[in-house]
């Protein structure tokens, strides 16, 4: 009798609230890639009294080399601050479209731009701080669940998401969104906001035009497009009308993905461990890649850790100068400054190092 009302509690319970999906974390296939040392700034980010982080979604830097923070808290919020991590101001206070905190990212006119997985928009900041465009359409709360995050996608529009990720553009302004969560695609529009094309679907998908969770986007100096296929262990790369170029799969699970601005352009993907760091996968993931645009690794750097100079679930990278990475971390709360060595350099014992085996 008990066992089978315990059977009928778990069933019921799976009815309510959905099975939650196993952890998903695939060990990179490259070999023998070389260590980059680096080191990591001690208390970075300068928070004033009684103001702090939650999970750091986003980071992203401007022009003049101040910090944008996307950050989930009691309230999503998005701070900024100096390029030496001193507190400025909050952007946004009050915005209908912060929900629930995916990315930030600041386009080379350093307009700061927000992905908000919670109210599926994307939001354009001017350098001023007002809002000048919108992209998407927040769910109506009188719709009531069926309108929230868990409930079933919205059929893919041309001007609607579900649960978006990342947003990226090209040397003409056109811009680029992964709309990853619940929409398995990548969408471009002008400049101006009017949609082009879309490449995926709703349906998640592991053939060449098809995502499963693209999870970041980022266009290098030709236009060429790259996303991070998360869930198929993987980045694909696209031309500048989404058509598949190549795949690089043997980097792990593509979380995050950023192109520094060049002259010599360099491509950046982190290998993150889960969320929950479900057993193993400290052992298998953790690590950031630095690669050149077609695909050949440089080098890697970090391991999941707790502590200053590892990484607890890197979700997204900021490497305008691509000697100095930021890395926002979702469940240390944290935004980490890497300063890295260059050849011949002496290296510092503070330099993080891989983990123990």
């Amino acid at each position: 009798m008990h066992s089978m009302l315990w059977r009928s509690c778990i069933c019921f319970a799976l009815v309510l609230f959905g099975a939650m999906p196993a952890a998903l974390a695939q060990k990179a296939k490259a070999q023998n890639v070389p260590e980059l040392p680096f080191e990591s700034v001690p208390n970075f980010l300068k928070l004033p009294p009684g103001l702090y982080l939650g999970e750091a979604m986003g980071v992203a830097t401007n022009s003049k080399g101040h910090i944008f923070v996307y950050t989930r808290s009691a309230n999503t919020r998005l701070f900024e601050f100096d390029p030496t991590g001193i507190f400025l101001r909050e952007w946004g206070i009050g915005s209908y479209g912060f929900e629930f905190a995916h990315s930030v990212r600041v386009d080379p006119q350093d307009n700061v731009w927000v992905v908000d997985e919670g109210s599926n928009m994307v939001i354009k900041f001017n350098p001023a701080g007002h809002v000048v465009m919108v992209l998407g359409h927040r769910p109506e709360a009188v719709a009531g669940a069926l309108a929230t995050t868990n409930g079933p996608a919205p059929p893919p529009g041309k001007y609607t998401f579900s649960r978006p990720t990342d947003v990226a553009w090209d040397a003409q302004g056109n811009i680029f969104v992964s709309d990853g969560y619940g929409n398995n695609r990548v969408v471009k529009y002008d400049k101006n906001g009017r949609f082009l094309k879309q490449v995926g679907s709703e349906k998640a998908g592991s053939g060449k035009d098809q995502f499963n969770l693209p999870h970041g986007i980022a266009v290098d100096a030709k236009g060429d497009v790259y996303v991070a296929d998360r869930t198929n262990h993987r980045m694909q790369v696209l031309d500048n009308d989404l058509n598949p170029k190549t795949i690089y799969d043997n980097i792990g699970d593509s979380w995050s993905v950023c192109v520094s601005p060049g002259p010599h352009q360099y491509l950046f993907t982190s290998n993150s461990n889960p969320n929950g760091n479900a057993p193993g996968t400290w052992d298998t993931t953790g690590e950031i890649y630095k690669m050149e645009l077609d695909g050949t690794i440089v080098g890697k750097f970090g391991h999941p850790s707790k502590q200053l100079g590892g990484f607890q679930v890197t979700h997204m990278m900021d490497c305008r100068n691509p000697n100095e990475i930021l890395i926002a971390e979702i469940e240390s709360w944290r935004v980490q400054k890497l300063i890295f060595k260059t050849p011949g350099e002496p290296v510092a014992k503070t330099v993080a190092k891989p983990a123990a085996k």
